[in-house]
């Protein structure tokens, strides 16, 4: 009887170990391949932090890649240095059926510098493989381990990484020691972890099943506002031999001051007295800021240099002083240091950069939430931002890399959460004004002059300085209409607090309005059609208008002899709701067709279940650009 239950046991343990390793795409429930590219059949991340100086990651993946668009799903990127070291690496490749066809191993991975275009010095390398193989669906299983020298940033969890890829079972388990004080943020996680303590550890898991791949919703927000999130930050760390305790951003700001700052403020006498000689004359703390920002941007040049403590600690002021380049934390801190020759007070701030604004969150501080550093001047009632990377942006301009987000400035006080000044609706305005010749066989001529500020104010800065060449190429691009040829292109800026940039151009555009019979058909609205929207069903997500702008256009065509333009009736619309307003109208004086257009669209976080509403109002702005006027010709 005993050896009956032993090859019983034996036969059960078999068929479960089977059953796990079963790598069949026809195992994977239907619902979880409807929509999905991809398909996690299994990961298990933990992460032991038991020892601060010591912390390890190990990380076992099984996922199915259902075609070509899944692909990225199975990439495996590792980053390392001299301070996080990779133990092991290996896996395998199944085919459909769950055959195994290869293996792999850190061998295979590439390996190579982790520098961008923009890096000088960076400590970092990476690793990265992605398996060869054609015929689809496939499954990648994997399993590497990574040790780390520090506890500053642990890893945090994201089952679901993308709309497109479902997870049929995933867990998160992070072990410390029971004395251990560490802060959670949980989002959009149901229910509680399961959390088993001993007098050696404390081990809490978190675990998901069944998550559905989805449809992206077009207009939604920041993907880490509504997917399942764990980060974790502990109260006293580890970092690169540096120690240090925080629960809060003004503790954490205080600690990035003292022990990342302060000591790389320091500048050569000979550069303290030339500031000083330089701005003898100026009269306000403003005007000696704003000459001194213009000699930063004169003598340094950008380049990233990812080295020092874990790359946050700036190069040191009097380096970018003698080299003349910097990452943009040692431009901010060179920036700060020659304010401070002159005793302007200024503040380091860290904040989450790109064009979709996102914020520190003032619950819950951590080191990761920032990638970019700009310098605020806390003058009297007149508060000055400056982003020191940039050798064109004026004095005072953030752009909208940074602008209307929370950073965190790091004073010898400790850290504060400060608001970066909003580009506006009202601000973000691009003014067109044209003036066209209409000729007898529908091709237009003429002059367009348009005035771009707030936002809007980026979108043909790049061109400025560009040779002739690149700028038609680019304008090319800007006014996507067949045909279209420029001649004379001009561009003014006015680099201030509230900059402007002036484009003067003179276009050609041949065949622009086709003729069919005795009908001419004009598009009025020839250099600014606003895009659709698709429809959806069942949103589930709010909309989220990222920035508000202004549009406004005037053409003024002379039409030609003939034309009859007695019987030319405009067709005017009109839009108004919560996310903007719209209007368009067409007027004749003459031999002068007047077209004009105003387009508003609010930013601001909407209930999904308006989206309907707003899809409906950018359509029907859409309709309204495509509008063509049937012009009768004289017989």
């Amino acid at each position: 009887m005993r050896l009956l239950f032993t090859i019983l046991a034996l036969f059960l343990v078999s068929v479960a170990s089977f059953a796990q390793d079963n790598y069949d795409v026809d195992l994977i429930p239907s619902n979880l391949r409807n929509r999905a590219n991809a398909c996690i059949r299994n990961e298990e991340t933990t992460v032991d932090m038991r020892s601060p100086d010591n912390v390890l990651l190990n990380v076992k993946k099984a996922i199915t890649v259902f075609n070509q668009n899944g692909e990225a799903q199975a990439r495996l990127v590792i980053f390392y240095d001299k301070n996080i070291s990779i133990k092991s690496i290996k896996g395998e490749v199944y085919n459909s059926v769950g055959k195994l066809t290869h293996k792999f191993s850190q061998n295979d991975f590439a390996d190579m510098s982790a520098a961008d275009g923009f890096s000088l010095f960076v400590d970092s390398r990476v690793k990265h493989y992605l398996p060869s193989v054609t015929e689809y669906p496939y499954t990648l299983v994997y399993n590497y381990e990574i040790r780390n020298k520090q506890n500053l940033i642990i890893p945090d969890w994201t089952p679901k990484p993308a709309d497109d890829v479902s997870v049929e079972k995933s867990t998160y388990t992070f072990i410390c020691k029971p004395t251990d004080d560490v802060r959670i943020k949980t989002q959009n996680y149901t229910g509680k972890p399961e959390v088993i303590t001993d007098e050696k550890q404390r081990k809490s898991v978190w675990k998901v099943n069944n998550i559905l791949a989805v449809k992206p919703e077009p207009y939604s927000p920041a993907r880490d506002t509504y997917f399942t999130n764990i980060q974790i930050a502990p109260k006293a760390f580890y970092y690169y031999n540096h120690k240090g305790i925080y629960t809060d951003w003004k503790e954490l700001g205080k600690w990035i001051y003292d022990d990342l700052l302060v000591a790389r403020k320091a500048l050569p006498a000979s550069t303290i007295e030339m500031i000083k000689d330089m701005v003898k004359n100026e009269k306000t703390d403003k005007d000696r800021a704003r000459k001194i920002y213009q000699y930063l941007q004169d003598k340094t040049r950008y380049i990233s240099v990812q080295i020092g403590i874990g790359g946050f600690q700036p190069v040191a002021a009097s380096e970018v002083d003698r080299l003349g380049y910097g990452d943009c934390k040692a431009l901010v801190i060179y920036m700060q240091s020659l304010l401070q020759a002159v005793n302007i007070t200024s503040y380091y701030c860290l904040v989450s950069a790109g064009s979709e604004k996102k914020s520190m969150d003032p619950s819950y501080a951590s080191m990761e939430q920032a990638n970019h550093a700009i310098l605020c001047i806390p003058l009297n009632g007149d508060t000055t931002w400056l982003e020191c990377t940039s050798q064109k942006i004026p004095f005072g301009y953030l752009s909208d890399f940074t602008d209307d987000r929370l950073v965190l400035a790091c004073t010898a006080d400790g850290g504060k959460l400060l608001h970066t000044p909003k580009l506006t609706t009202n601000e973000n305005l691009q003014i067109r004004k044209a003036e066209l010749t209409l000729q007898p066989d529908g091709s237009i001529a003429g002059k367009m002059h348009t005035a771009y500020t707030g936002s809007q104010y980026e979108n043909q800065e790049r061109l400025i300085d560009k040779p002739i060449t690149e700028q038609h190429k680019l304008l090319k691009e800007t006014y996507n209409i067949d045909n279209i040829d420029f001649e004379m292109v001009s561009f003014v800026q006015k680099k201030d607090i509230k900059p402007k940039l002036v484009e003067d151009i003179t276009i050609s555009i041949r065949n622009y309005a086709p003729i069919n019979g005795n009908k001419m058909f004009l598009q009025l609205n020839a250099f600014n059609v606003k895009r659709s929207v698709p429809e959806v069903k069942n949103r589930t997500l709010p909309v989220y208008i990222n920035r508000g702008y202004t549009d406004e256009d005037t053409i003024v065509y002379t039409l030609p002899d003939n034309v009859d333009s007695e019987l030319i009736t405009g067709q005017n619309k009109t839009f108004k709701n919560a996310f903007g307003e719209y209007t368009c109208k067409a007027s004749v004086e003459g031999n002068k067709l007047t077209y004009y257009r105003k387009f508003i669209l609010n930013d601001g976080t909407f209930p999904a279940e308006r989206y309907a509403e707003f899809s409906k109002f950018i359509n029907d702005v859409n309709a309204a650009d495509y509008l063509k006027l049937a012009i009768s010709l004289k017989k």
